[in-house]
């Protein structure tokens, strides 16, 4: 086997560890807690049950249910984007990291949509009553890989000056 498609094998796998890991979380928690049930862990988090029909930060949660079709198509064709880059590119390891992580947290969410209607939602942080939306493993993913692929660029533009 020619070591870009062993390359583009583990960044699948890296994608297929966020889904398991996303899902896994997401049914523990739904098999425990019932829609709203919060358990405050620490001064600051809890684990609390909430579906979100939206995007990030609600966007668009009381649009009526054609969201869901929309954020599902999107991250469809993003994941389908992605699989093409990482084939061409399997070697830029920060890029691919970066691709891997997002792919696998737009999958996981999108696993949510079909069987759930709306995106399971956990992880809740705050300070004092001021809480940060509610999210989970797979938009941790996102932003992570986000961050990472911003990174990606800043270093290949500094290696082309």
């Amino acid at each position: 086997m020619r070591k870009a498609t062993r390359l583009f094998l583990l960044w699948l796998a890296a994608a297929a560890l966020v889904v398991v890991a996303d899902q896994a979380s997401k049914l523990a928690v739904l098999a425990h807690f019932q829609l709203g049930e919060r358990l405050p862990l620490t001064d600051f988090f809890n684990l609390v049950l909430v579906y979100n029909p939206g995007s990030a930060f609600s966007l668009l949660a009381g649009a009526g249910g054609w969201q869901k079709w929309l954020f599902t198509a999107l991250a469809l064709a993003i994941s389908a984007w992605i699989l093409r880059a990482l084939w061409q590119q399997p070697e830029q390891k920060l890029q691919s990291a970066a691709l891997s992580l997002i792919m696998g947290g737009a999958i996981g969410n999108v696993i949510d949509r079909l069987a759930y209607g709306a995106v399971v939602d956990f992880l809740d942080f705050y300070v004092a009553s001021w809480h940060w939306p509610a999210f989970n493993i797979a938009d941790s993913g996102i932003c992570v890989g986000a961050v990472l692929l911003l990174l990606s660029g800043f270093k290949q533009s500094g290696a082309n000056t």
